[in-house]
Parts: C-alpha cells; structure tokens; sequence
C-alpha cells in the first residue's frame, strides 16, 4: 500500500508540473512560491508526526475512501482542463461558460498537491535526525520554490509542443485515477463470488447509457457547430 501511495504521489507531482508548463514565467513563480509557504507552514504539525501514524493512516479504510474522493475531484478537473487547454491551443473558441471553467480549471492547483508537499516535508524530518526542524524546513520550502520552476522549464524543454504536454497530463491523470482505486480497495477484495444477478441496478446502468448515448447523439445532430 505504501507503494501505491508513493506513486499517486509522484503522478500528482509530475500533473502539478505538466500544468506550470502552461502558465507563463511570472504565474509560475507566484505558484510555486504559494506552495513553499504552504509547506514552510506545515512546519508545527509535521514535527508532530511517526512513522507509525502514518502506517495507521494507510491502514485506515475510511481515510482512504475520503482520500479517493479528493482524488477522483482533482483528476476530473485535470482532465477538464486538459480538454479545454487543448480546444484553445487549437485555436478553437470557447464559449462563455466553458472559459469560466477554463479559468476556473487553470488557476486551479490541484487538492491533492498540498498533502504531497506536507508528506515531502514530513519525509524531509525523518531524513535529517538531529538537525533543527526549524531548518529543515526553510531547506524544503527553498527547494520547492526552486525546483517547481526549473522541473517545469525542464519538462517544457523536453516536450515543446503544448499538445504533447497535454497528452502526458491526460495520460498521467487516468493512471492517477486507477490507482487510486487500488489504494480505496486496500487489500480488501471478495473471498467467493455469486451468481446472482442484481437486475435492477444492471438496467440501471443500462438505462443510464442508453439516455447518454440518446442525448450525445441530439446534441450532435441539433447544435453541430456549438461548442
């Protein structure tokens, strides 16, 4: 399970960086000097933390399922703003509600980077033994205020175009997603099976597609140059 944790992080991580390649020098820095104030603030409570807390914390079920749910949030909007970072690359015009989300979904950072720069710093502590918390912590925050800004130079140097940098988000947001079900499911899984079926929730489901796909298909058919 710590694996898997590991890795969402450094997936939320690489996604909070793929999206400063889209903002300009001056935006970037400002984020990335929000994030290491958040974590320099962190300071009070990450001393305060072990490592079998921590364990305690993996092994609970219920945080695990809030967690999926921050996660689940962050990823839609990710992908959100993929979609629409992508339209207006192309030169295609937003309407007006879609640029409110465009806005709202870009200068959106992201839930789950906060809890990712907390455990850094926590990571950091448990690294340093003996040394003042007070200066492992101005040592974090530094790093973070530098190395957000030159992680994303970097990926925008190795991917110049936009679109390939979109794509990777995307594709890094849907493994985000799927291995937060991993991490929600938590070694719990069915012992037997069954051969009952749940015929209402299955027409359900049914019912649910059959609308969308009826829905999708008017749209298309009804305002076919609206965006």
């Amino acid at each position: 399970m710590e694996t898997v944790v590991i890795i969402i992080m450094l997936a939320v991580a690489l996604t909070f960086l793929l999206k400063l390649t889209c903002h300009r020098p001056v935006a970037c820095i400002a984020i990335s000097a929000v994030a290491a104030l958040f974590t320099f603030l962190c300071q009070e409570v990450a001393i305060t933390q072990s490592k079998t807390q921590i364990a305690d914390w993996l092994a609970d079920p219920t945080l695990m399922l809030d967690t999926s749910v921050l996660l689940t949030v962050d990823v839609m909007l990710q992908i959100a703003f993929c979609f629409l970072m992508m339209r207006r690359v192309s030169g295609e015009k937003l309407s007006r509600p879609l640029q409110v989300a465009f806005f709202v979904t870009y200068w959106f950072p992201g839930l789950l980077i906060f809890p990712v720069l907390f455990s850094l710093l926590v990571e950091m502590i448990f690294a340093m033994p003996g040394v003042d918390f007070s200066t492992v912590t101005w040592i974090t925050a530094g790093s973070v205020l530098v190395a957000m800004p030159a992680l994303a130079w970097l990926l925008k140097w190795l991917l110049p175009e936009p679109e390939s940098r979109l794509e990777l988000m995307f594709l890094v947001s849907i493994l985000t997603a799927a291995l937060g079900i991993v991490a929600t499911v938590n070694g719990r899984t069915a012992s037997a099976g069954t051969t009952q079926v749940e015929w209402s929730a299955l027409a359900a489901v049914l019912g649910l597609l059959l609308a969308g796909t009826i829905v999708g298909y008017l749209w298309k058919k009804l305002k076919p140059t609206r965006i």
